[in-house]
């Protein structure tokens, strides 16, 4: 059965959870995109405690819809969490508006849940290394191109599903997609970063 859901579509699974209250079909499909919903939440927010409550929120919203029969069948899961979870984190900024600026100091790795293959520690420290020069450089970008540029690297969202769920139009959304690449090399060049 386990084996199964493994090959099953995003819209099978979500079938087999409204007509049988399948938990191990709710269970694959969150197993599917955890990795885009949650990198994509804790690079927004940049606190994993912060984005763990709003990943569980984010599915229990997914969940609480799914059993309402208000899920549309569009064929597009992954666009329709990431809007969630992004909804939410709007959500989250506007009650701690002051939570905006602030940036964690602790030792975080935030993208450990990138899947890489590590040879031996020498490999894991360079790409903490890099990951964290990497989280920095995002950091100064104007937010509506840092927003468009995690979409589309770690959520592996399409442009298309980029301009809906930031409710902007699909040039907007390929704009500020030119203009965080444009702005990240610029900040690159002035400061003579080299990415290690």
């Amino acid at each position: 059965m386990t084996k199964q859901l493994r090959t099953s579509s995003d819209q099978e699974l979500i079938v087999a959870f409204q007509e049988n209250k399948s938990e191990v079909a709710i269970a694959e499909l969150i197993s599917r995109y955890k990795k885009n919903i949650f990198t994509t939440i804790v690079l927004k927010v940049k606190d994993r405690f912060i984005a763990e409550d709003l990943f569980q929120e984010t599915f229990i919203k997914i969940v609480n819809t799914i059993l309402a029969g208000k899920y549309a069948d569009q064929g597009k899961f992954l666009p329709w969490a990431v809007r969630i979870a992004n909804n939410l984190c709007i959500d989250y900024f506007r009650k701690n508006k002051s939570a905006t600026k602030v940036i964690s100091k602790d030792s975080f790795e935030w993208f450990e849940y990138l899947s890489v293959d590590y040879n031996n520690a020498e490999s894991q420290m360079e790409y903490t290394q890099m990951s964290n020069q990497v989280q920095h450089l995002l950091d100064r970008l104007p937010e509506e191109q840092r927003d468009v540029i995690l979409l589309r690297v770690y959520a592996d969202l399409s442009f298309k599903e980029i301009a809906q769920v930031t409710n902007v139009g699909i040039n907007t959304a390929l704009g500020r997609m030119r203009y965080g690449l444009s702005n990240l090399r610029k900040i690159i060049e002035e400061h003579n970063l080299v990415l290690r």
